[in-house]
């Protein structure tokens, strides 16, 4: 039996502008980085911009959450704590984090979200975590349906999240150190340094190149438009978008685009419904591919896919436009159905297989006539210009830059409307307006004035004046009239009245403002951690860690990788296999690779060495030294 619930969809914002775009373009839920301390070093607030969005956010009981994710060291603790009574102050909602000292510091009860740092896979983890208190949980990328619904069904009564849309992490959330390793930037500090975007060359024992020179730990971009339903029927309730560092118009298409899909799935099942006021209208359509993106996947939420890398580049690929035809001179013709437009830019994969992209100085029809090109591979000194592109008949083209969408996207492109009935009616002594917005909050405004009768109808006008609220968060669905006479009414009256109303409701429902507040007796030691033993991978970087875990069962531990750097251990641990990408899993696929193992990844002088844990089905990553 399906359990009816609000659904809650929730977007980044690396900044005040973002975020209200965010609000805006329907989300029910923002998440920004607080001022420090947050897993996007870049993208910190301020905490005056986080009050602000807050105030702006709450009127459509819109929920902002706080990135408080990295691991914090002994010093840092009590900084941290400042600032979390500073952000509970300005109105923040729930804080998102990985390090389980915050639960012990002295802070005010605003809810904790368990970041998917912490490593939340199995359902003895997320009951924990749900028992210790934390409100939300934001589950590991890499779970499938299947896992979903067990840990659903074993934790019930837990808050789940999930990602749907955007960059992946490689490595299981939380569970990497190669950055930390190789150039001392800790991912879990917020400095990761992105070697999984890097070209490498898989060689084998003897050295012989298996692959050269490709971005084998780069994967394709999130993508789970056509899984929403299915998620929910699993049990998550916050669906979530990456990208804290993404520009405006991301957010904004992006966001617009699962309001879209939330909506019709609400339509189609009643079960679920947002969990927030208001609707939004766009001034486009919102089409996904045309944002950031390196191709999509669904990654492993229907099990294993040998289609989730991105190896020829970790660029932005963008939208598939058509094929090159025919080429003439300083121009050459597309086969496609999408129109190309003077300014977009495009991309191909030239004959070595690199990414390379041009701006559109002009178009006949489907002729297409190139500004120049421009080398976009990873080489800063790469950058060439000849008359013609390298294109071949038959190559794909890709638009990574549509400059009409990018146009309508940086005017103002979405509104977002309350809906409210207006009646309007006579007393003895004057006129009374009352306006209800769709949660039922309701102000009623009487002014006294003489009734006098009027010559002509006054309803039109009426009607008009108290439905002119265009720059107000409402929108009036209905206006009822029930006057006893056709009285005289003054537009002068109408507006003084509309605007009171106006200012009255939005202060009701800031008032009605429902915030959630955390049970820290919740944290209590009934609830015993999964382990006994915790090594590196666990993130325990302060002395207030430390005691939470002893506090709930935990016997030995070990200090983070970042306190205590070490060798011969894993540096990443990872689902996407190369070996079964290759097509010589022995589990999965029955086969044997025909090179001998150990495999190294190979870039300039570094050497990573590959182990496969198959029991686990996922890849380790080390350093060769």
């Amino acid at each position: 039996m399906i359990t009816a619930r609000p659904i809650e969809l929730l977007a980044p914002a690396k900044n005040l502008d973002c975020g209200m775009e965010a609000v805006r373009h329907g989300a029910d839920a923002v998440y920004v980085g607080a001022p420090t301390f947050g897993a996007r070093a870049a993208a910190g607030n301020s905490v005056d911009d986080i009050r602000t969005l807050c105030d702006y956010a709450h009127i459509y009981d819109v929920r902002v959450y706080v990135a408080l994710n990295t691991i914090l060291r002994d010093d840092e603790l009590k900084i941290a704590e400042r600032m979390i009574r500073q952000l509970y102050d300005a109105g923040a909602d729930a804080l998102i984090v990985q390090d389980m000292g915050i639960t012990q510091l002295d802070i005010p009860p605003i809810p904790l979200h368990a970041s998917t740092q912490a490593d939340n896979a199995t359902p003895g983890k997320v009951e924990f975590l749900h028992r210790a208190g934390f409100g939300q949980i934001v589950l590991a990328r890499e779970l499938t349906l299947e896992e979903i619904r067990n840990i659903s069904a074993h934790v019930p009564d837990a808050t789940l999240e999930a990602f749907i849309h955007g960059a992946l992490c490689v490595s299981y959330s939380g569970r990497c150190y190669l950055s930390a390793a190789l150039c001392g930037r800790s991912a879990n500090r917020g400095e990761c340094a992105q070697y999984c975007r890097l070209p490498y060359s898989l060689v084998d024992r003897d050295g012989q190149a298996v692959q050269e020179n490709r971005h084998l730990l780069s994967l394709k971009d999130l993508n789970r438009s056509d899984d929403l339903e299915a998620m929910m029927l699993a049990g998550i309730s916050s669906f979530k978008i990456e990208g804290r560092l993404k520009d405006v118009s991301y957010v904004k298409n992006i966001t617009a685009h699962y309001r879209r899909e939330m909506d019709a799935v609400f339509a189609a099942n009643p079960a679920f419904y947002r969990s927030s006021s208001g609707h939004s209208s766009f001034t486009f359509t919102p089409c996904p591919e045309k944002s950031f993106n390196r191709g999509f996947t669904s990654y492993f939420l229907h099990g294993r896919d040998l289609d989730i890398a991105s190896p020829d580049t970790p660029k932005s690929i963008g939208e598939p436009v058509g094929t090159v035809k025919e080429l003439k001179g300083n121009s050459f013709t597309v086969a496609g159905l999408k129109p190309i437009h003077n300014g977009d830019g495009l991309a191909f994969f030239n004959s070595r297989g690199e990414l390379e992209g041009f701006r559109v100085n002009r178009t006949e029809a489907n002729r297409i006539f190139p500004q120049g090109i421009t080398d976009v591979r990873n080489r800063p000194d790469a950058a060439t210009s000849r008359k013609l592109p390298a294109v071949k008949p038959g190559m794909p083209l890709y638009r990574n830059f549509d400059r009409d969408f990018e146009r309508l996207l940086a005017q103002p492109s979405a509104t977002r409307k309350i809906g409210v009935r207006v009646e309007w009616g006579d007393y003895p002594d004057g006129f009374v307006l009352a306006m209800t917005d769709e949660s039922d909050a309701r102000v009623v405004i009487a002014r006294p004035f003489a009734g006098e009768i009027a010559r002509t109808p006054q309803d039109g006008n009426v009607k008009a004046q108290l439905g002119k609220l265009g720059s107000t968060p409402f929108e009036a669905e209905q206006i009822i009239l029930s006057t006893a006479k056709n009285y005289f009414v003054p537009s002068s009256l109408l507006n003084d009245m509309r605007r009171e109303a106006v200012d009255k409701l939005l202060s009701v429902r800031r008032m009605r403002f429902r915030r959630r507040y955390a049970k820290r007796s919740a944290c209590g030691g009934e609830a015993i951690y999964p382990q006994q033993k915790l090594d590196y991978t666990a993130n325990i970087s302060n002395r207030e860690a430390e005691r939470f875990y002893k506090k709930h069962g935990v016997t030995e531990l070990e200090p983070s990788f970042e306190d205590k750097p070490r060798d011969g251990v894993p540096l990443m641990y990872t689902k996407h296999c190369l070996r079964y990408s290759l097509g010589w899993c022995p589990t999965l696929q029955g086969k044997k690779s025909p090179y001998g193992e150990p495999y190294f990844l190979a870039y300039k002088d570094r050497r990573l060495r590959l182990a496969f844990d198959c029991k686990k089905c996922r890849m380790l990553v080390y350093d060769s030294k």
